[in-house]
């Protein structure tokens, strides 16, 4: 914010400076005039200065926010006509002639005349010093105007777009966060409560891998509660829950369940939206496993260069619950995975010839 308002007030100052040097740049092209610099000082270059710098940023920090941006234009407009005809009053450019024509008048009848703005002739064709330019209409001044107040305008109005189009993206970004709070607070106790389920299975079974079990999942409620608090955690402890579950569900699998589970590739060194992963392991046990038939499941976890790829593969039971296979834990992911890789990942998932097959590409 600091280097914003810093680079304003120079582009302001840089403004002014080529705008006060315009006036100088005339009079040191003029052959003899050797005091340009000098005349800043004069009364007419004062008036002539302070005028449209004022009438700048009075449109600018004034009559803009608090009569056109509201929308109370016919106030705005009248105040700019008043303002318009104070400075026709006021002629801030026949000033700046006028005193620069007082400013090199000699001294004395007798000086030397100026070589650079010579006097206009009197009576029988001698110099007159005491004459001044006629009065006129200040056109000049009054275009000057306008020409000020329209770009104090554009500026003050390019800056409100800037502003309200960071308020947008702001807001968005925002609710993004929010919305994937609020995904993270539904997976999380979705999550939680099928393993505290296949616990209970083991429990009134009096099954001796229930104490072990207990410890499986109290290292991924520790990580669910404790270490995914960011949006991106480290691969190797989102690993480390994976499997985790993986033994925890292994420790209930029957004779008909074959498990292939493999981790390939490099973990170290990457990041990954916590969780992202387990809603597609996780239904690959919910869904994907009977104690009556044969049910091969394949869970692969393959970690490149730039990508991580996870393919799981299952039998197709309870074909009654296909919609609500297809229901929050998938839906909830593929919002998380809008929201967190825009245009950087790949999910197909398939149900051809009673296998339900996810394969999923994330670029990290």
């Amino acid at each position: 914010m600091v280097r914003v308002k810093a680079s304003a007030v120079i582009i302001h100052l840089v403004g002014w400076l080529i705008f006060m040097s315009l006036p100088l740049l005339f009079q040191v092209n003029q052959q003899g005039n050797q005091n340009a610099l000098g005349s800043l000082l004069l009364p007419g270059h004062l008036v002539f200065y302070s005028c449209y710098i004022v009438l700048f940023y009075f449109n600018y920090y004034v009559l803009i926010p608090q009569l056109y941006l509201p929308k109370k234009y016919l106030l705005y407009f009248t105040i700019i006509i008043l303002l318009l005809l104070i400075v026709f009053m006021i002629k801030p450019f026949d000033q700046l002639i006028v005193h620069r024509f007082d400013a090199f008048r000699p001294a004395a009848s007798n000086g030397p005349r100026p070589m650079n703005f010579p006097p206009p002739p009197g009576p029988g064709g001698l110099p007159n010093f005491d004459n001044r330019p006629p009065q006129r209409i200040d056109f000049v001044s009054v275009f000057l105007s306008i020409m000020i107040l329209a770009l104090s305008m554009a500026i003050r109005i390019s800056r409100q777009l800037a502003l309200t189009e960071q308020r947008v993206v702001r807001a968005e970004a925002d609710k993004a966060n929010a919305e994937l709070s609020f995904l993270k607070a539904q997976i999380n106790p979705h999550f939680l409560f099928n393993t505290l389920n296949n616990i209970y299975t083991l429990a009134i079974t009096k099954s001796e891998h229930t104490g072990e079990s207990i410890l499986k999942l109290s290292n991924i409620m520790r990580y669910v509660t404790d270490d995914i608090v960011s949006d991106f955690v480290s691969l190797d402890r989102e690993v480390e829950c994976m499997t985790n579950y993986v033994e925890l569900q292994r420790l209930r699998m029957g004779k008909n369940v074959s498990l292939d589970f493999s981790i390939t590739g490099n973990l170290g060194n990457r990041k990954i939206a916590p969780l992202i992963l387990m809603t597609f392991v996780e239904n690959v046990f919910k869904y994907g496993i009977s104690n009556h038939e044969p049910s091969p499941v394949i869970i692969r976890l393959f970690s490149e260069n730039r990508t991580i790829s996870l393919f799981t593969e299952n039998r197709i039971f309870f074909p009654g619950r296909s919609g609500e296979r297809n229901g929050t834990g998938i839906r909830n992911a593929k919002q998380r995975l809008d929201y967190l890789y825009p245009e950087k990942y790949f999910l197909n998932i398939s149900t051809d010839n009673g296998l339900y097959t996810v394969q999923l590409t994330i670029q990290v």
